[in-house]
């Protein structure tokens, strides 16, 4: 009896065993014979060599440079403490830090550690003398950007750095890996789909062990495709020098296609330091720095406009015949409204619109926008693009706010006062636009309302960009003889020996514009602005319409100096 009990049991167990087997190798077979197949190949990925940048007369203004690598492979690894203790002597770095590196780095036996990046030629032609000696040691050949104008372009450019966990899980599906060097910021950012080069990589068969075996193939990385940007570099050149030491932003554009010719913000960065590994500690002080050097302030930035925002009030004032171009206001220093008084920059007596133009007068336009009312400033305002994103091709662009009567009181639900009305009809309170948007304002108005669209792209792997889809056939709904009087008007600000901006009578340019001193609270200095536009009095020369912003720049007339430098560097070099 025992014995049948003992022999029910072995069956039983070889019953087991063999439904087992059936199960794993005839059933699961397939998966299993899968995972093997996907352990025994390895692939190593090649990151593709980027797309240049150009400007606009095809100098490079973004590259890539040879750098040279050091990789250690840990299966061919025979003497780790001298290799270590050679490389150390080499390239300056502590044996410790270099073995706590290759343990961080190190992920499976066939593949090259990382070690040292961006080693000197001379530091890669000693390792590779003594790769005899140590058949693991490996110096690898790559591309690193540089860019060559250092700050002078760098928030039209961006930088580019390893991608961040976040995007790695967004764009996986589009071709990218941990290793992926991406584009942050700029055009880097913007174009970074045709910047990037196609990755390519080794497909290596490896032991069970995970110790290579052979090379099953090469897959050779492509590079990315150049772009040419509608840049001058002269003119970012001299935008920069005007700049310099300053907070603020300068724009300039040709008023016919919406070519960025330059694109200035200050303070600046040097793009290369992201490329650096070595200069860490100024890429964690320029995000700390308190000026913010990585702000772009021309598509970014979010002020009061001040007093370059009467443009758009006297526009809405004269379509909807609040007054007309002889109406005149009695100017004697100072609005009063109540208890308060708003300031003006100086009594200018009686004033009509034109005058008040030119001179900026601020007893004037509050009339005017006390007339208008918040509802229908907020309306012209809008009109011309304000507190509305332009859609130039860089990210991050910010829309800004125009407020009213209505929309307060539908978002805050607080009322709307006679002094809001006042404030606002002077650039005041809470009204926010970014430079690029006064410039887009400032150009329709130049061109009777046909509206342009801001762009810094020009071509694409050499294949041009049609710039007529940059030219929209939107028109503003103004009357041309409402433009043709605020021309005058900006005109009269630069030709009138009393106007805001009379310094820019600069013989041989014909220059009309609007200046802006703005307050900006916190007890903190005035910020300071010029929008205007310009063409010589030769024919064959282009017509741009430009934006000087400084950020408490205490007065618009720094701003207009600033113009004033700038339009006269760019005549002596004939680019108008």
């Amino acid at each position: 009896m025992r014995i049948k009990i003992l022999q029910i049991i072995i069956n039983t167990f070889f019953a087991i065993i063999v439904l087992d087997l059936v199960y794993t190798q005839v059933i699961r077979g397939p998966y299993y014979h899968r995972l093997s197949t996907n352990n025994r190949i390895r692939v190593v990925p090649l990151e593709g060599k980027r797309g240049r940048i150009l400007d606009r007369s095809g100098i490079v203004i973004a590259d890539n440079r040879v750098s040279f690598d050091v990789m250690v492979t840990p299966q061919e690894m025979k003497n780790k403490e001298e290799l270590f203790l050679f490389l150390s002597k080499i390239l300056g770095v502590d044996e410790a830090v270099l073995a706590k590196r290759f343990q961080q780095r190190r992920y499976a036996p066939f593949a090259p550690v990382v070690i040292a990046h961006d080693v000197t030629r001379e530091q890669a032609f000693v390792l590779e003398e003594n790769r005899f000696r140590f058949p693991s040691l490996v110096v690898q050949e790559n591309y690193r950007r540089f860019y060559p104008m250092g700050e002078i372009g760098s928030h039209v450019l961006g930088y580019v750095s390893k991608i961040s966990r976040f995007r790695i899980h967004k764009l996986r599906d589009y071709g990218y890996s941990a290793l992926s060097v991406v584009g942050y910021a700029g055009v880097e950012e913007s174009y970074d789909q045709y910047l990037k080069g196609a990755e390519g990589g080794l497909q290596v068969e490896v032991n069970s062990r995970g110790q290579q075996v052979r090379i099953l193939s090469i897959k050779e990385p492509q590079s990315g495709q150049d772009i040419q940007l509608t840049i001058n570099s002269r003119i970012q050149q001299f935008a920069f020098d005007v700049m310099q030491g300053k907070t603020g932003a300068i724009l300039v554009m040709d008023m016919d296609t919406g070519e960025i010719l330059g694109m200035i913000s200050s303070p600046s960065y040097d793009p290369n330091i992201f490329i650096d590994s070595k200069r860490n500690k100024q890429t964690f002080l320029l995000f700390a720095d308190r000026s913010s050097p990585i702000l772009n302030r021309a598509v970014k930035g979010l002020y009061p406009p001040g007093s370059v925002f009467k443009i758009p009030i006297a526009m809405g004032a004269l379509e909807t015949e609040k007054i007309n171009p002889q109406s005149t206001f009695v100017c004697k220093g100072a609005f009063y409204l109540g208890r308060r008084q708003i300031r003006c920059a100086h009594t200018h007596g009686p004033q009509n619109l034109l005058e008040a133009i030119a001179h900026s007068c601020n007893v004037y336009f509050i009339n005017v926008g006390l007339k208008l009312e918040s509802d229908l400033i907020a309306k012209y305002a809008k009109l011309f693009g304000l507190g509305q994103l332009t859609r130039v091709d860089l990210p991050f662009e910010k829309s800004g706010l125009i407020p009213s009567q209505t929309h307060r009181r539908l978002t805050a639900h607080q009322s709307w006062y006679k002094g809001d009305t006042a404030n606002l009809s002077i650039g005041q309170g809470d009204v926010l636009v970014t430079p690029i948007q006064l410039l887009r304002m400032v150009t329709a108005v130049s061109k009777n309302g046909q509206e342009v669209q801001p762009h810094v792209i020009k071509a694409i792997n050499f294949e041009e960009v049609d710039h007529q889809k940059y030219i929209t056939p939107k028109t503003i709904a103004v009357s041309d003889a409402t433009f043709e009087i605020v021309r005058q008007g900006l005109r009269s600000a630069v030709v009138d020996p009393r106007g805001t901006a009379n310094i820019l009578d600069i013989p041989g340019l014909i220059t009309s514009g609007k200046t802006g001193t703005a307050q900006s609270g916190e007890q903190k200095q005035h910020h300071a602005w010029f929008v205007g536009y310009v063409t010589s009095q030769k024919p064959s020369k282009r017509r741009l319409s430009f934006c000087v912003f400084l950020e408490h720049g205490v007065s618009s007339y720094y701003a207009v100096d600033m113009a004033r430098h700038l339009l006269i560097k760019m005549q002596a070099e004939d680019i108008i």
